[in-house]
């Protein structure tokens, strides 16, 4: 069943499965989209970094972050695609290993026109351990039913 703006309400959560994040993966993406000795050197990172390793690019946690919610959430609706993020904040660094998942919930639902709505969704991704790692607020375009 297709979810539409109008089965959205305030409160509703989503919980995501988990997603392992590698040592691979973060040196791809950072090679391409983000170069930084910290995420693309592993040696130099565990020698110098005040993070004492390597870590993920805070836009590839922004990514994993999304595909978790698309996994466990969008893939569901009539999303008619983001309309912009609200307090984007990187908590805590991600290493290779971590295990991400995430919380979802609606903050506020707005009607925005005759066929469409915008829901205000709180993304809190978190690792293994239970810590914050990564927050958002995404503008989530919905579309309404035709009836």
């Amino acid at each position: 069943m297709t979810i539409y703006f109008e089965d959205l309400a305030v409160g509703d959560e989503w919980t995501s499965g988990e997603y392992k994040v590698t040592k691979d993966e973060i040196i791809e993406f950072a090679e391409q989209y983000d170069p930084q000795w910290f995420h693309t050197n592993p040696e130099r990172a565990a020698e110098e970094s005040i993070y004492g390793g390597l870590i993920a690019a805070g836009f590839h946690t922004a990514a994993i972050s999304t595909r978790l919610f698309v996994d466990c959430f969008l893939s569901d609706t009539a999303t008619l695609g983001g309309k912009g993020i609200d307090k984007l904040r990187w908590h805590e660094p991600v290493n290779p290993g971590d295990q991400l998942s995430i919380q979802a919930a609606v903050l506020d639902v707005e009607p925005e026109t005759e066929d469409r709505g915008v829901a205000d969704i709180r993304i809190e991704t978190a690792n293994q351990d239970s810590e914050v790692v990564f927050s958002m607020i995404a503008l989530v375009m919905f579309a309404r039913r035709d009836d």
